[in-house]
Order: C-alpha cells, then structure tokens, then sequence
C-alpha cells in the first residue's frame, strides 16, 4: 500500500475514503503530542464499507508513524507522543463500536493514542453548515 501524502490543499480529496492521503498532520502544543486526523464527512449510511475504509486508511496512518516516514519527513516530531483521531459529522453506529475498541487498544500497544470525535460540519460563523444564513 502506498504511504499517504499530506493534503495541504484544501479541495484536495480527503475523508476516509482516501486510504492515501492525511486529511491533517499537525502539532497539539497543550497535549504536546502530533495530531493526525482522519475525517468522515458523510452519515454512516454504510457501515460495513466506511468501517473498511476507515481500517485501510488507519493502517497508512500507522504505517506513516510506526515506520518512521512522519519524523523523517518532521524531524521536529521526533519523540513526541502520537494522537489518531477520527473526525466525524455523526457519532459512529453501535455496530461500530467493538471495532474501534480494538482499534483503541492495538494503537495503545504501539503507544498511539486513538480517539473518535463527532461533531456537526460547521461554517465560519459556527453554525451547522446545513443551518447557515451566510452561505
């Protein structure tokens, strides 16, 4: 599998369903820790092929950190604790919630932190994007 790249373009393709790229890298000074982000922008709709994805695009992730490609190409993360997250508009299905179990607890046997976040997509106002009167 190819290691992914960093999306530094924002109309870049990004979410879950692109295994190859890194939706954000970037550095949690009040954690201290690198913080790698994956994004799932869409309802899950389908599970069984967004928890695929989901696994295709965490073992790039882990590969990018575990085989040592993110502190070559960072340097200045060299010894910094790593944080996986997962962003996503809806809080994940339940029959998710065993996978991302193991997921949490195989990143912590690699000394990787894994955490799911769900929030609504906002606009620049703060407003739910759906719900936004600037748009």
């Amino acid at each position: 599998m190819p290691h992914p790249t960093h999306n530094s373009e924002p109309a870049a393709p990004s979410g879950i369903a692109q295994a190859g790229v890194i939706d954000y890298l970037g550095f949690d000074s009040e954690k201290n820790s690198v913080l790698l982000v994956m994004s799932e922008r869409r309802p899950w709709s389908n599970p069984q092929e967004q928890l695929f994805q989901l696994q295709e695009k965490l073992n790039a992730y882990l590969s990018f950190v575990l085989d040592g490609e993110m502190v070559e190409a960072y340097p200045q993360f060299s010894g910094k604790a790593v944080i996986v997250r997962l962003e996503s508009v809806e809080k994940p299905p339940e029959s998710s919630l065993g996978f991302l179990q193991h997921v949490y607890e195989q990143c912590a046997l690699q000394g990787i932190s894994f955490e799911v976040v769900s929030k609504p997509e906002t606009c620049g106002c703060g407003a739910p994007a759906d719900e936004c009167s600037r748009q």
